[in-house]
């Protein structure tokens, strides 16, 4: 019997419990993947939360988004996969868990190089970070205003922008500005007076802003220093993001993403997974938990305790 943690109402994170499950079955395309670590996300908090909308629960609703493991069987049709690959998987509901059936097309193979914590750290992170920049234009010579650099979507702005020949500010907290400088930022604290040592940063201007902090502050500085808003994105204030004439991505945007959108998200599972290999990449890695210590989990994300991206163990 496969394991996996669930929930069945929403409510705080005492909600999720471990099950076991009958092994899944690959059908046609698919891969049946024994999973060596879950990517928690604060998106799996939000859901069980229900404070992003989602559906009545009528049956146990699965948990997590992003993972990494070792195939163990294969469905029809699956080529450019063999049994015992190792992968990383984006965009597959139910991680949380010890075996999982996941679409092919969704698995980027993992080399040896590249750990399981670090595979199931790419996902939603790289890849919302990777399409936002993108859908932005964001290109060597342009200024990137980076808000919440330091979290991990932050981290992985910034160090694409930075492999595309961008100049990135990233706002933190004092204590995070030295892991900033080294993935290639310049750090500016947030607080009373933003704008000011932004523009004491970029002398030259900003050009694009990314706000992963959902702050007014995040929003008024970016407001204040970029002159076309249609290059100012944010990733949390879906909801009211068209009220300042912003972009939003995630983050509950009533304005779904295009198939191009899409598509980007999809491509930075494998572009991740490459400069990782090489070393161009990294991926700050936080504490590994059991998987039935998922509730945990979810509080240390929830409470901002960790740093990190923390992942689970079945």
């Amino acid at each position: 019997m496969a394991r996996a943690i669930v929930y069945t109402e929403f409510g705080s994170p005492e909600v999720l419990h471990l099950i076991e499950t009958p092994d899944p079955v690959a059908t046609a395309g698919e891969a049946i993947v024994r999973i060596v670590a879950a990517g928690v996300n604060p998106i799996d908090g939000k859901l069980r939360s229900a404070k992003r909308p989602s559906p009545p629960i009528t049956e146990p609703r699965a948990v997590g988004f992003d993972g990494a493991g070792v195939i163990e069987s294969l469905g029809d049709g699956v080529e450019g996969f063999a049994v015992g690959d190792r992968v990383a998987i984006r965009d597959t509901v139910g991680t949380y868990s010890s075996l999982l059936a996941v679409p092919v097309e969704r698995l980027a193979a993992l080399p040896d190089s590249v750990t399981a914590a670090e595979g199931a750290g790419i996902g939603i992170p790289a890849g919302t970070a990777y399409q936002a920049l993108k859908s932005l234009g964001v290109t060597e010579g342009d200024v990137l205003l980076v808000h919440a650099g330091s979290g991990s979507v932050g981290q992985a702005a910034v160090q694409f922008a930075v492999a595309w020949g961008a100049t990135v500010i990233a706002t933190a907290s004092p204590a995070r500005h030295e892991q900033l400088r080294e993935l290639g930022a310049i750090p500016v604290a947030y607080g009373d007076g933003l704008i000011d040592r932004v523009r004491a940063a970029a002398p030259q201007g900003v050009t694009v802003a990314l706000d992963g902090a959902g702050t007014d502050e995040a929003i008024e500085t970016s407001l204040a220093l970029v002159a076309d808003r249609d290059r100012i994105a944010t990733i949390v204030r879906g909801p009211d993001a068209a009220d300042f004439g912003i972009r939003a991505f995630s983050g509950g945007s009533p304005i779904p993403l295009t198939e191009q959108e899409l598509a980007w998200r999809a491509e930075a599972l494998d572009a991740t997974v490459a400069l990782l290999a090489s070393g161009d990449f990294t991926i700050e890695l936080g504490p590994e938990l059991p998987l039935a210590e998922a509730a945990r989990a979810h509080e240390l994300v929830e409470s901002g305790a960790a740093s990190g991206k923390i992942v689970l163990v079945p």
